[in-house]
């Protein structure tokens, strides 16, 4: 039986964002894309190396220079978050995956709650404003996971002022909200930062992964894949090849037995990789289809 998303039928709003190439997370996840691929018909809707970290003392104000520079290149991870009075709130932080933001041209996207946000952004010198927010529209079943989505929705509002901290490598980004609200996020790093472009490429998973030898893992199990291709209107084009061992991970992608998908992954080059590491990095941009397989 197919197991639609939701959130394809909100197209019209959210085509902008989501067709193209990169979560949680989720690297999502997923970050938002900017690479003119398009998603495929059946599921219409939806460079650098690291520079030498300065002394841990360094602390960079963000004008409209380093915050432009800074906010694209990493996944913002919310570590701490209180209220104009100084107290925690609780509510943001449940189990799981920490509320995560991703910046890029000029659109942010807002993951790891129960559905994804996504709107455009503004910034001007160290004030940063955030436009109006579209959502996916999954139920959120747990009452504590409701919860944090619901005081996201009004806090991703409004307008901040940023100050990014830290080392270079490994910045933090705090925002103060107009009404007094801060919150504090890491950086980790994004692939694309790490690695440069990637290509985008479609992969379909089976359902069952499959006993495959590695030298150095006992008792491997390997997802298997193949390939699929899409035409400029994204319609399929030709038939997949045979399954075959997937050894490497797919980062943001955590499967479940019985599912078959197909994902929408950027695959990076990895430069000078260690003798026992694939040469490729693999990261989940999107869930294009899901089937649960009986």
């Amino acid at each position: 039986m197919k197991i639609p998303h939701p959130w394809l039928r909100y197209a019209p709003l959210l085509g902008a964002l989501l067709i193209g190439a990169c979560q949680k997370p989720a690297e999502p996840a997923s970050t938002p894309s900017a690479d003119a691929v398009p998603a495929p018909a059946s599921a219409s809707a939806s460079a650098s190396t690291p520079a030498a970290a300065p002394p841990a003392a360094t602390t960079a104000s963000a004008g409209s220079h380093d915050a432009a520079a800074v906010l694209p290149r990493f996944h913002w991870q919310l570590a701490e978050a209180t209220d104009a009075r100084g107290q925690r709130l609780t509510a943001l932080f449940v189990d799981g995956a920490p509320i995560q933001l991703d910046f890029l041209q000029g659109r942010v996207a807002v993951d790891h709650l129960c559905n994804r946000m996504s709107g455009a952004y503004t910034l001007e010198g160290d004030k940063l404003d955030f436009g109006r927010m579209a959502s996916t529209m999954m139920a959120c079943v747990d009452p504590a996971r409701s919860a944090q989505e619901r005081l996201a929705s009004e806090l991703f509002a409004g307008r901040f002022t940023v100050a990014i901290e830290g080392e270079t490598g490994s910045p933090q980004l705090l925002l103060t909200r107009s009404d007094g609200s801060k919150l504090r996020f890491n950086g980790q790093e994004t692939a694309q930062s790490r690695y440069g472009a990637g290509e985008t490429v479609f992969l379909e998973v089976a359902p069952q992964t499959q006993p495959c030898p590695h030298p150095l893992i006992k008792d491997k199990q390997c997802l298997q894949v193949r390939e699929v291709r899409y035409d400029a209107q994204g319609l399929r084009q030709g038939e997949p090849g045979a399954w075959q061992n997937f050894f490497d991970p797919i980062e943001g992608y955590e499967h479940q037995p019985g599912i078959r998908n197909v994902l929408r992954v950027k695959r990076y080059t990895r430069p000078n990789p260690p003798a026992d590491a694939s040469a490729n990095v693999y990261v989940l941009d999107l869930v294009v289809e899901s089937e649960q397989v009986r």
